[in-house]
């Protein structure tokens, strides 16, 4: 994958935007339809949530640190994919509307935790952190400057690559949950307030 980093960051920036949008429309759920879920093996939407929120408290700071001592760039550069960071962020990627399934490490699983709405003050708190990060990235060379990644420190990728794979990750559960208020919303129609209406739709 190459493309300039402007438009790349441009691309990852519109994403947690979206995410953000839909986590603070979440917050107009109850408590009790945000522990929802339609199957004990599936996550209901804090948990989708706090999964993400495990993630950040390893990338953004790993990131950020990273950026601080990566050489120099601009947005006209052209950021070019690594072989091993181009599949993790195309394994993350939604495509065509789909998940790929895959098996979450232990200590990233959050099922059958006891979850508050504070879960979403802490996601929108880590979004806003990744909004400075993308807007810092323009400023850096991406594919020159590398982070570690949470499941091995034997692998580091390309910024550019660690960026896509977070903010894709993101992308996705941020849809799993959507399919929950889905659900909820085939249940109990009523309980879905305009925002959420056009998030579900």
């Amino acid at each position: 994958m190459k493309a300039k980093q402007g438009i790349l960051i441009e691309e990852l920036l519109h994403i947690t935007r979206h995410a953000i949008t839909s986590a603070e429309a979440f917050k107009e759920l109850s408590e009790k339809d945000l522990n929802f879920k339609k199957d004990p093996g599936q996550w209901s939407i804090l948990e989708c949530l706090e999964h993400l929120n495990l993630y950040g408290d390893f990338y953004l700071p790993e990131m950020e640190k990273q950026l601080l001592q990566g050489p120099p760039s601009n947005r006209d550069r052209v950021f070019k994919s690594g072989i091993i960071g181009n599949y993790f962020a195309n394994l993350m990627k939604i495509d065509h509307g789909k998940i790929k399934k895959m098996k979450s490490p232990k200590d990233k699983n959050p099922i059958n935790s006891k979850l508050s709405v504070l879960v979403i003050d802490r996601f929108l708190k880590q979004a806003e952190k990744l909004i400075l990060l993308l807007n810092m990235a323009g400023k850096v060379d991406l594919t020159k400057t590398k982070a570690s990644i949470s499941l091995t420190k034997l692998i580091k990728l390309r910024m550019g690559d660690t960026f896509r794979f977070y903010v894709y990750h993101i992308d996705r559960h941020i849809l799993q949950a959507q399919k929950n208020v889905k659900s909820i919303h085939n249940e109990e129609q009523s309980i879905l307030h305009e925002p959420l209406r056009r998030i579900v739709q």
